[in-house]
């Protein structure tokens, strides 16, 4: 097999010299070209749909209900729904003026940044590709996607699918590993659009400044789940492994990575968690065919170390097998962790799901507070006033009552995160916004010039200047009969 070439400065330099090309010269920025790649994503989607989800099992052993539902399913909503509303996006925003420029008019004018980097995570290969190509794409960008060269298969495929798909003067996709992605970062960019962890992102900010280029930076954090007891436990539990175990095994930014309930009512948690988990995954969930795998020994030794800390010995209540050949570790619970431990002090990304408890459950937003703001916070409760002030008093990216990880698939919520979960958001309209610019623009005409704005400048000018600005027509009429 031939070697790829040394992708280097240079190389980015060429990439990106020919995407500006493209786009200045005005192609990206019309409907029709707009449209015509949207419906070409989504014939690549709907024709290699089979394909798609094979190299993601390649890459994360992902099920395959998984993968269509939270990446291919997702995918085609979101390209659908830029297609139905892209017209209605692109429209010039009309928007008031006041009296004191009358006559005149005003529009915000959504516009197309220019050429943008979009850097994706191995975790939804799919999805946190493409979902912001969709966006940079609608909004009339040229695009460079750098995949992540930890789920190699899906990385191959996209480049190979959007090279035949897509128009390459300006959709192009970029392979590689660290030096790749050092190299486009030395660019100018007009937007960077980064998904993966915070000192990568640091790293992204860092280079976004030397250039002034704005950034949307979608991190992770530690995501708590907040449990009361008068609920229906059942499906409370089933909600809470849907969004953990169900979602990459605990590899998804937006699982529950702790759950917090009082002592009286964490025994039922965990006894009810416990059966719906061997329910779900059998009696020995190394062997079910239902759940991803730790995507490689790196952090398949990552999650191992934070088991082995001494201060969480005797905590596992549940789980706790493991096999590293195959890159499974059984999803397994922990009740009462110190809250200084190492599984306590970084996000998890795996199938460890540590159970704090508290006295009672209104303690809990002190434990959440006291930590970095998370992607999502969720909060199980039929207390009314319970939910009114988990959403007034718990800073997050995305509150979820009563479920997890479903506010990912409403795309008329907007998806990012708040301090160090992320700035930014995304999904649909958000996602065309996330790329254009609100330009603002003022229209008048050459009737009904006010002498009075000009020098020179008198008494009477400033009191009607005072008047007009003041927006009191009575005292607008005073000035302007010398009153």
């Amino acid at each position: 097999m031939a070697e790829r070439a040394v992708f280097d400065g240079e190389a980015a330099e060429r990439v990106v010299a020919k995407l500006r090309e493209s786009y200045n010269s005005g192609k990206t920025r019309s409907y029709e070209w707009r449209v015509n790649q949207l419906k070409n994503l989504l014939k690549l989607i709907e024709e290699n749909e089979e394909e798609m989800v094979d190299k993601i099992h390649s890459d994360l052993h992902k099920p395959e209900p998984e993968a269509f539902a939270h990446e291919v399913g997702l995918l085609k909503n979101s390209c659908q729904l830029a297609l139905k509303e892209l017209r209605h996006w692109m429209a010039p925003e009309k928007v008031k003026t006041s009296i004191t420029i009358f006559p005149s008019s005003a529009a915000i004018v959504p516009e197309p940044l220019g050429v943008v980097l979009i850097i994706s995570a191995w975790n939804y290969p799919y999805l946190v590709s493409l979902d912001p190509v969709v966006g940079a794409i609608a909004a009339g960008n040229a695009v460079v996607l750098k995949p992540s060269e930890i789920s190699p298969s899906t990385s191959s495929l996209m480049a190979k699918l959007l090279g035949k798909y897509l128009d390459t003067s300006a959709v192009r996709v970029v392979e590689g590993a660290v030096p790749e992605t050092s190299a486009l970062l030395e660019q100018k960019w007009d937007k960077i659009f980064y998904t993966g962890n915070g000192r990568v992102g640091r790293i992204v900010m860092a280079a976004a400044a030397k250039h002034l280029t704005p950034v949307v930076l979608e991190l992770g954090g530690k995501s708590p789940v907040v449990v009361d007891s008068e609920i229906n436990l059942q499906v409370a539990s089933r909600r809470i492994i849907s969004g953990k175990w169900g979602c990459n095994n605990g590899q998804a930014c937006v699982s529950p990575d702790y759950v917090i309930t009082t002592k009286e009512f964490a025994p039922k948690l965990v006894e009810s968690l416990k059966q719906e988990l061997e329910r779900f995954y059998g009696k020995n969930p190394l062997e079910t065919k239902d759940l991803s795998r730790i995507v490689n020994a790196y952090h398949f030794d990552r999650l191992i170390k934070l088991l082995e800390d001494d201060k969480i010995s005797g905590k596992i209540v549940h789980g706790g097998e493991k096999d590293k050949s195959k890159l499974q570790i059984a999803p397994t619970l922990l009740v009462d962790v110190p809250r200084d431990s190492l599984i306590m002090t970084e996000e998890i990304f795996g199938p460890l799901l540590p159970i704090l408890t508290v006295d009672k459950v209104e303690d809990s937003f002190e434990v959440v507070n006291s930590g970095s703001k998370p992607l999502a916070a969720y909060l199980f409760t039929n207390n009314k006033k319970l939910k009114e002030r988990f959403v007034a008093c718990i800073s997050a990216g995305a509150i979820g009552i009563n479920d997890t990880a479903l506010q990912l698939s409403v795309n008329t919520l907007p998806f990012g995160g708040v301090g160090e979960s992320g700035m930014g958001a995304y999904h649909g309209k958000f996602s065309f916004d996330a790329f254009s610019h609100k330009k603002a623009v003022l229209y008048r005409i050459f009737a009904g010039d006010v002498p009075m704005r000009y020098p020179p400048y008198s008494n009477e000018k400033l009191r009607f200047l005072k008047a007009l600005l003041g927006g009191s027509l009575l005292e607008l009429i005073r000035a302007l009969l010398g009153w």
